[in-house]
């Protein structure tokens, strides 16, 4: 029987096929091939991570109460807190009692600026919109003014700035409290007590006719 003749190197190297039989091109093969499956499983199990991380990212606030029905809490705990329910209503031509300041200050806080209600700091920005001191508010973005006959921002600022410095910081508290119960507030346990200054002695002057005693 006639021995099979073996291709030559140069035919078997334009052929491609030297390099599949080269053990170290195998092996480089294989190790990018474990490679590249590592990286699109990394991503993979990443992308889900973040996917999850995103949708798990909720307000607190949103899973324990709704803006819609925080304003009946306020009332409760505030109840001289300006009700400023007296408009017209578009759709029926009736009073909308329902449509409160303290109605359209969450919606305005929370929709309009798109601020965490769970930070005293957040709410005392908002304050500040109402008393011109901080934000330009708009007539057109404003609660109420696409469902009121007349728009109530006016009346809004008004009643807000009515109040005493004393009443907007329990209104402050009472929002932060109703959206973030876990809140504590840590107040000193004798806020009456007062630390007295410390007493210095005043230098004395040197006395006079020490050299002498020494001698």
């Amino acid at each position: 029987m006639k021995k099979k003749k073996l291709l030559p190197k140069s035919i078997l190297s334009k052929l491609g096929i030297q390099h599949w039989l080269n053990p170290s091109y195998l092996l480089t093969q294989l190790l990018l091939a474990f490679i590249v499956v590592g990286v699109i499983v990394l991503g993979l199990g990443v992308g889900k991570s973040i996917q999850t991380n995103l949708l798990g990212i909720q307000p607190v606030y949103a899973q324990r109460v709704t803006p819609s029905d925080v304003w009946q809490q306020i009332y409760q705990q505030l109840p001289d807190f300006p009700l400023e329910n007296k408009y017209i209503s578009k759709e029926n031509g009736k009073v909308a009692e329902n449509n409160t300041l303290a109605n359209r200050l969450i919606r305005y806080h929370i929709y309009t600026k798109g601020r965490a209600p769970i930070y005293r700091l957040d709410w005392k920005l908002t304050l500040a919109d109402y008393l011109g001191a901080n934000e330009i508010m708009y007539d057109t973005s404003y609660p109420g003014n696409d469902s009121l006959r007349e728009n109530p921002i006016e009346g809004d600022r008004k009643a807000i700035t009515n109040l005493t410095r004393s009443q907007r910081d329990a209104l402050v508290q009472v929002l932060v409290n109703i959206f973030n119960p876990t809140s504590q507030n840590t107040v000193p346990s004798n806020p009456n007590t007062t630390t007295s200054p410390a007493t210095s002695t005043p230098p004395q002057p040197p006395q006079r006719g020490g050299a002498e005693l020494l001698k």
